[in-house]
């Protein structure tokens, strides 16, 4: 990444649902420094960090129906081929996935990898694995949309992880999404899985750095040059 890349990811707004965490860290640094003030330099650069971790930069999003977006800043941790979850309804038949995780250091906001309306929206309650194992994708809490695009229902499943405590999603059923656009959260560490229906391409791999709102992830036809893009 580059310099001004990690400027623009770093100098950035911070969410509002972080403003009450930050606020906390904040006070407690104040409060272990009166009992010793090493602790409290410690406690300030924790406050930092959360301001850093509730960050929310603009994205340029690329405008194209036929292009899949990362819906999360992180690491491609799986492309494959498996049955989606039951609560989404997209039946039985494998779906190609696309998992990105998320660590501590990384923007928790996540945004819609398509344009659509938003069909269904599903919470289940699991455990906090690993959110990197497979079996995260079936065991852990998890709430997941179905969101009509103009190539079919695909699936988002926001996932919490082994230090993630809280999913939130701020669309609801029947509202129209554009590719990009914010629609949740996950705190502390996290995972969301993309579930595309048949003819989509893979455009990342494993391992792969994704940028939510920015990276194409997946695409449906042939390879395109330069598209436009719009901030979101």
């Amino acid at each position: 990444m580059s310099l001004v890349e990690t400027v623009r990811n770093t100098l950035v707004p911070v969410h509002k649902e972080g403003y009450r965490f930050i606020a906390i860290f904040f006070v407690v640094s104040l409060i272990l420094g009166f009992l010793w003030e090493p602790l409290m330099w410690i406690g300030f650069l924790l406050t930092a960090w959360c301001a850093y971790f509730f960050r929310d930069p603009e994205r340029m999003t690329p405008i194209d129906e036929d292009l899949v977006i990362s819906p999360a800043d992180g690491r491609v941790s799986s492309v494959a081929t498996v049955t989606p979850p039951e609560e989404l309804g997209l039946g039985s038949e494998p779906m190609l996935r696309i998992s990105v995780f998320m660590n501590v250091f990384d923007c928790h906001v996540n945004r819609a990898p398509m344009s659509g309306t938003v069909r269904r929206i599903a919470y289940r309650a699991g455990s906090f694995l690993n959110a990197e194992l497979d079996k995260a994708s079936l065991d852990n809490e998890r709430n997941g949309l179905v969101v009509e695009t103009s190539h079919g229902p695909i699936g988002v499943v926001q996932i919490a992880g082994l230090v993630a405590r809280r999913i939130l999603c701020w669309t609801t059923e029947n509202a129209a999404l554009e590719g990009g656009e914010r629609f949740g959260l996950i705190r502390f560490g996290s995972r969301v899985d993309v579930f595309l229906p048949e003819g989509a391409q893979p455009r990342v791999s494993v391992g792969q750095k994704a940028i939510a709102g920015e990276t194409v992830i997946a695409e449906y036809g042939s390879p395109k040059g330069p598209v436009i893009s719009r901030r979101a």
